[in-house]
């Protein structure tokens, strides 16, 4: 989904290493510099990266895809799970009671200790960046409550201090919901299997219905249970789909 808003593809190191030289230089990977440990030891290195996402994420307005599924949400009880952190569907309209962000959110913030099990928000909140070598300048986001470093609140690799806060409650919520809905439809958008936490999820919530539609560039396939795999981009996918719908609801 964020691809075809304009934001870079970090899958494979060469993808990821267009998008930021700086880090090829390093020899750094997208899962080494999404590790909390670098907050410990080099806070300048992980607000770098962390902080360069959050201005990029701002300024990224979301397709219109987006549009797409919010028209359909409007039609049908509709849920959204994902594993961006970008806040695009909150962007595009969609409430948060209907979102479920199951790594988190770059938009919200989370102590390094944690101090406590709060989380706050990263409005107002923006990180200086050396562009020639992506590290961060003082000063970096801190704790209200204890004064320590503050880092996002998202589920990084290895991540022991990830606090869920919200996204723990809205699961429960959205589990209940597809409780309700066995016979739900589930349109999955470039779920890969690097990380298949939303792809599995997708599998799971349409295992009893059997109406799973996976579009993918690179791995569409629908080897296990039932569904169609789509080899194409989310949003031309979901415009030519809103388009059949249409005439179906018309």
């Amino acid at each position: 989904m964020g691809v075809d808003s304009g934001l870079p593809d970090f899958r494979g190191p060469e993808g990821f290493w267009r998008a930021y030289p700086p880090y090829r230089r390093l020899g750094l990977r997208f899962e080494e510099l999404a590790d909390p440990e670098h907050f410990d030891d080099d806070p300048e290195l992980a607000w770098g990266f962390y902080g360069h996402r959050l201005a990029l994420y701002r300024a990224t307005v979301p397709h219109t895809g987006f549009q797409v599924l919010l028209g359909w949400s409007r039609r049908l009880p509709t849920q959204v799970f994902t594993s961006n952190v970008d806040g695009a569907f909150q962007t595009a309209g969609f409430g948060d009671d209907t979102v479920v962000e199951c790594h988190g959110a770059i938009g919200t913030l989370q102590c390094t200790r944690p101090c406590s099990d709060a989380t706050w928000s990263a409005d107002g909140v923006e990180v200086q960046i050396d562009e020639d070598t992506m590290r961060a300048r003082d000063p970096l986001p801190t704790c209200p409550r204890c004064g320590a470093l503050a880092r996002p609140n998202i589920l990084m690799f290895g991540d022991g201090s990830w606090v869920p806060g919200a996204h723990a409650e809205r699961m429960a919520a959205h589990r209940a919901w597809l409780r309700r809905h066995p016979e739900v439809a589930v349109v999955e958008l470039g779920a890969g299997t690097a990380v298949p936490t939303v792809r599995r999820h997708a599998e799971l919530a349409s295992a009893a219905s059997g109406r799973l539609v996976r579009i993918n560039v690179r791995e569409p396939e629908v080897r296990h249970g039932r569904g169609v795999g789509i080899a194409a981009g989310a949003r031309d996918t979901l415009l030519a789909l809103d388009g059949l719908l249409t005439d179906a609801w018309t």
